[in-house]
């Protein structure tokens, strides 16, 4: 017996003053309805309802019973109704788990308009590199990997970009820009290294012909374990780095840095929001997801744009 479907049953006959209408009302059989009660009643080991010919009364222990049993459905009632909200309304608060770089270059430019459009939505964002991301821990988990990325998690790809060669204008004006992979020999170059201690070698390929690879021989001038460190290094002129697309969107379009060697690209990368589970997202879930991905393919395609005219 599920008691609590069974209370809602004798809830209902005491409410309809018999079993044919509770019947009616909760559009089940009578003798299912009788049988729950039947059942309630052994349960409790005392009767509920007086049963005539004509009508159902409530017994003394009846109406105490039924008493508590209102006040128990409408806790029940509200306490979905609450769960219920969570997940459809939108508000309350969405937590972020997210890399550094993607914190400082694809959320915060976002979150000003984000919040204007949902202003009861408040987002909480935890800031990490970790090795195993916490992904139940979070609403939603913004990982930065390779493009052929394919773990055993629930994940939606927001982005897939390419990772491009950049420098700022003032310094391909004061040296020039390399028009082959082996005139990245003569530039000031600057490296990310690894987590694991080692350097991002510049494997480049064309886009016009993906199949052709070429090493690039570089020997770096400033070497940073710190995107933003690198990012705020070529915005001031020091040479030319390697980043994906999204990530210096902004500058791209603002012109503040431009593209070198177009159109060779160092690799792929793609940006994934990972949830702790595929079914009940919350809807402030779903609406900030879908927001991000608008936001930042508008940013990737502006900027391509302006690389178009580098």
């Amino acid at each position: 017996m599920d008691q609590l479907v069974a209370m809602r049953v004798f809830e209902r006959v005491a409410s309809e003053g018999g079993f044919a209408a509770a019947a009616r009302a909760l559009d089940i059989s009578p003798p299912v309805v009788t049988r729950l009660v039947a059942e309630l009643e052994a349960h409790l080991g005392t009767r509920l309802l007086q049963r005539t010919t004509r009508r159902v009364a409530l017994t003394d222990a009846g109406a105490a019973y039924l008493w508590r049993v209102r006040q128990i459905l409408q806790d029940v009632d509200e306490a979905d109704a609450l769960a219920g909200a969570n997940t459809s309304e939108l508000s309350g608060r969405l937590s972020l788990h997210t890399l550094p770089v993607l914190a400082s270059y694809v959320v915060s430019p976002m979150l000003a308009n984000f919040r204007q459009h949902y202003p009861d939505i408040s987002v909480e964002i935890d800031v990490g590199a970790y090795r195993d991301p916490p992904i139940e821990d979070f609403d939603i988990t913004l990982m930065g990997t390779d493009a052929s990325f394919n773990a055993d998690i629930v994940a939606r790809k927001v982005i897939e970009s390419e990772v491009i060669l950049v420098a700022s204008p003032a310094y391909v004006k004061r040296n020039g820009a390399p028009q082959t992979p082996a005139d990245l020999t003569r530039h000031h170059c600057l490296q990310l290294r690894a987590s694991d201690g080692s350097l991002r070698a510049w494997n480049l390929s064309s886009i016009e012909a993906p199949e052709q690879r070429v090493a690039a021989d570089v020997t770096p001038g400033i070497v940073a374990n710190h995107t933003d460190t690198l990012l705020r290094a070529v915005l001031d002129g020091a040479g030319i780095t390697s980043v994906a697309v999204d990530i210096v969107a902004p500058y791209l379009s603002s012109g503040e840095l431009v593209r070198v060697l177009n159109p060779w690209i160092t690799g792929r990368l793609a940006m994934y929001a990972a949830l702790p589970s595929r079914k009940f997202i919350p809807q402030r879930s779903r609406v900030f997801l879908d927001y991000l991905v608008e936001h930042t393919r508008k940013q990737y395609d502006d900027a391509m744009r302006a690389c178009e005219v580098c």
